[in-house]
């Protein structure tokens, strides 16, 4: 099934906008996810899809048939919650069947599938058991079994994952990316981690106060964002940010001259304008660099997490972290050189916050 949501809004009795002119297209068998802070309306953009949130205004489509007065039934979705809302008193298997045992479905049929969709699911061995004897990632996978087994073409996740650990979670994830790819159904999922959206996504909605930011797939996003609140949402550690006034083509870093005329040719139109230079940690280089920004600094902590270390960085009271190989690690307290190369610089417009493009 394909999704269309055009000019959606939502907003509630008492007057809060929550969702402002929500515009969408989901292609069949597509994995989109919604991400954002707490509150920016991505599950209530869900749960309007459900049909468990009404729509204010704009219309909403599926398969190009109008769709904003049906009912969740009507809709044919399939909803897993950030909550597992699994029966404690039924196994496995009958908190699975729950949904084909309230419509009548025959048992044969019932066993058949979910027999299956135990096994796409490496829940076959528990089958008799009962949620309690379960763990967290266990049971988020009975009621992703309990969803999937309805054969719906739309599958809406609200942050499924919220409740496990953090190695559940990485282990989850790859589990769903597999279901996704076995049933090749529409599913649209909501999360507040940007990881799991850049490892999941074919493409990410990125939303803040009920507006989409930017839509577009986890590299644009990545590489190409087209605002200081997108650049500064994707990606772990955050893009670090200088924000300050041109004055005669250049910026201050520290006190360190940041001649921004060498990144864009028409500086001049910026001269005593607020300007966000702006580089992700690991574009970070510790040596001298011909074509792009060197500076010096003081190493204030570092983090060993593994393969790679961030280094915490402070010049006169200005604060950056790099990302640099777990080889390269420098000592806390002593002064560091590092460069970042010319094509790794992302320019915002210190009053609107959108990319500066030459």
């Amino acid at each position: 099934m394909y999704i269309t949501l055009k000019d959606i809004n939502k907003i509630y009795p008492n007057g809060f906008h929550a969702v402002h002119n929500f515009n969408l297209e989901i292609e069949k068998g597509e994995f989109v996810v919604f991400v954002g802070p707490s509150g920016c309306g991505k599950s209530t953009t869900l749960r309007m899809i459900a049909g468990l949130e009404n729509i204010s205004s704009g219309e909403f489509l599926i398969n190009g048939q109008r769709a904003n007065e049906k009912g969740p039934r009507e809709r044919e979705v399939a909803m897993v919650f950030q909550s597992y809302a699994l029966y404690p008193q039924m196994t496995v298997f009958d908190n699975i069947a729950f949904g084909l045992t309230l419509q009548g479905v025959d048992e044969d049929v019932i066993e058949e599938r979910v027999q299956k969709t135990a096994k796409i699911l490496g829940l076959t061995d528990y089958l008799d058991r009962l949620p309690r004897a379960l763990s967290g990632g266990q049971r988020q996978r009975v009621a992703i079994g309990r969803a999937l087994i309805r054969k719906v073409g739309i599958f809406l996740m609200d942050e499924p994952l919220s409740n496990l650990d953090a190695k559940q979670r990485v282990t989850m994830r790859s589990e769903i990316a597999q279901i996704h790819k076995e049933t090749g159904a529409t599913t649209i999922y909501v999360t507040h981690d940007q990881t799991e959206a850049m490892t999941l996504a074919d493409r990410i909605v990125v939303m803040k106060d009920g507006y989409v930011q930017q839509i577009g797939t986890p590299k644009e996003l990545y590489f190409d964002p087209v605002n200081v609140f997108v650049a500064g949402f994707i990606g772990e550690p955050p893009m670090n940010f200088v924000r300050d006034t041109v004055r005669d083509g250049c910026i201050s870093f520290g006190g360190q001259t940041i001649d921004l005329s060498r990144k864009l040719k028409n500086i001049g139109r910026y001269e005593g304008k607020e300007i966000v230079f702006g580089f992700r940690p690991e574009a970070a280089v510790l040596e001298k660099c011909e074509n792009g920004y060197t500076f010096c600094c003081n190493v204030e902590l570092t983090e060993m997490l593994g393969d790679y270390t961030n280094v915490y960085i402070n010049q006169n009271g200005q604060q950056a972290i790099l990302k640099v190989d777990s080889h390269d690690t420098p000592e806390t307290d002593q002064d560091l050189t590092f460069s970042v190369p010319m094509e790794n610089v992302y320019l915002f417009d210190g009053e609107s916050e959108m990319v500066i493009r030459d």
